[in-house]
């Protein structure tokens, strides 16, 4: 085996040049984000062999933690080369410029140049272009590893949406055409979006209170990014309340928080995160509030409120994912997110922030809150109400049911509505309370009926 030193790649003798590796870690990070450096290969490619002892990796993932800022999360693994034992460092990071024991290198040929005051400042402006090449850049995997039935919903939904105009012939041909194949493979946005072995991951978690100290139910969805937003939306969907509208000829289903906010923010935490940052995104419900995390920092010295207002153009760190949801309307349109967030969710009263934190960027919907007085009542499945100065919430919803089918009993009333039996009889207790109900008629062919009070 016989290698040449590169931008990209550096050759150590051994880790007795670790500082030096460390120092060819930051330029290349700086010049190219991505790059590998190995131990126990000679710089003119031939391989010396390189000791490993019980420490040798961890000193080496120590000293790159320790004097790369920001940090990053190299991949460290030892090899067996000609029957000689060597060391692969694989490693990226896009997080604006890196330095390396303090200093700012960049790479030149197979050179650390040290970089003087001017060129750092030329470079960090250079640094604040928020999108980078992840995407563009070949996955090793073949086109046959794209999964053919996520492909074809995707051919539909583009059609029907009118942003896709051919049909689904093969997995080859169509993504193809959606530039996601280069040189006979997938490319990683194309591995993201339809890959079957896919290792992206959310961490789904329901949590008992406000903080992540006890938790109900906590799961890990695999796949690629169409099946990880329909896992995570269902996923909230099952795990929020709901109420019944009864006010109409039909029976509607409302939820606590605007499900198409929810949607457009799990498809925004995938579509902006950083694939080269080991964190999952995440889907936290705690008993006040729901909060969807992307491991992505948020754009340079833009605020949320820049793209809630639509004062800026759209920035998006991976083009051509974008690209790719947008053409069947996952993405209405580019920058638009944040915004169609805020307004569906003051379209249904409901609070929403956006926090830009240093690990990432996160979406919070507030739930409604309910103030408990003497006398108040909740429902198991999100129907939430009681008698406070009138007869409102849940109660309210079972008059509507008895106007709407009077003479209903207790069994019919509790599959129409889907609460539990113990919770409909104290609806009843309260109604008949205050007079808004009567029950008519024998105890077996009886039923409930309005007296047609008001509150």
């Amino acid at each position: 085996m016989t290698l040449r030193e590169s931008e990209t790649l550096e050759l150590k003798r051994s880790t007795s040049e670790l500082k030096e590796a460390v120092i060819s870690i930051g330029a290349i990070l700086n010049k190219h984000g991505r790059g590998r450096v190995y131990f126990g290969i000679a710089d003119d490619g031939g391989v010396v062999g390189q000791h490993i002892g019980r420490a040798t990796l961890k000193d080496i993932s120590q000293a790159i933690a320790a004097h790369i800022d920001p940090r990053i999360y190299p991949d460290i693994e030892a090899r067996d080369i000609d029957g000689k034992s060597c060391v692969f460092v694989d490693f990226s990071g896009h997080d604006g410029l890196y330095s390396a024991y303090g200093r700012f290198y960049l790479r030149s040929g197979d050179e650390d140049r040290k970089l003087s005051a001017r060129e750092i400042a030329r470079l960090i402006e250079k640094k604040k272009n928020y999108a980078y090449s992840w995407g563009t850049e070949l996955s090793g995997s073949a086109p046959s590893g794209a999964d053919g039935q996520t492909l074809r919903s995707f051919v539909k939904r583009g059609r029907d949406a009118g942003r896709i105009s051919f049909s689904f012939d093969s997995a080859r041909n169509v993504l193809a055409k959606l530039h996601l194949v280069r040189d006979g493979q997938l490319l990683n946005a194309g591995c993201a979006l339809f890959g079957k072995d896919n290792a992206l991951e959310v961490q789904a978690a329901i949590f008992a209170g406000k903080d992540k100290i006890t938790f109900l139910d906590i799961q890990s969805f695999h796949g690629n990014i169409f099946q990880l937003a329909a896992r995570s939306e269902a996923y909230i969907k099952e795990h929020i309340n709901w109420r019944a509208d009864l006010t109409g000829s039909q029976r509607v289903e409302i939820p606590e928080v605007p499900v198409r906010a929810v949607r457009e923010a799990i498809i925004n935490s995938l579509c902006h995160r950083d694939f080269d940052n080991p964190k999952s995104n995440e889907v936290a419900i705690y008993k006040d509030r729901i909060e969807i995390f992307n491991p992505g920092l948020f754009p340079g010295d833009y605020s949320p409120k820049d793209f809630i207002k639509g004062s800026e153009p759209s920035i998006p760190r991976n083009p051509l994912i974008a690209e790719t949801l947008f053409r069947s309307e996952d993405i209405e349109k580019w920058g638009s997110g944040l915004k169609r967030i805020s307004e569906e969710c003051s379209a249904a009263g409901v609070r929403v922030s956006f926090k830009r934190i240093k690990s990432g960027f996160t979406v919070v919907f507030f739930r409604p809150g309910f103030k408990k007085s003497k006398g108040d009542i909740e429902a198991v499945g999100g129907v939430n109400g009681g008698v406070n100065g009138g007869v409102s919430g849940g109660v309210n919803i079972l008059e509507a049911e008895i106007k709407k089918n009077p003479g209903q009993r207790l069994p019919g009333l509790r599959v129409a509505l889907k609460v539990p039996g113990r919770t409909i009889e104290n609806w009843i207790r309260k109604l008949k309370t205050a007079g808004r109900i009567i029950y008519r008629g024998s105890y077996k062919t009886g039923g409930y009926f309005p007296t047609g009070k008001n509150s």
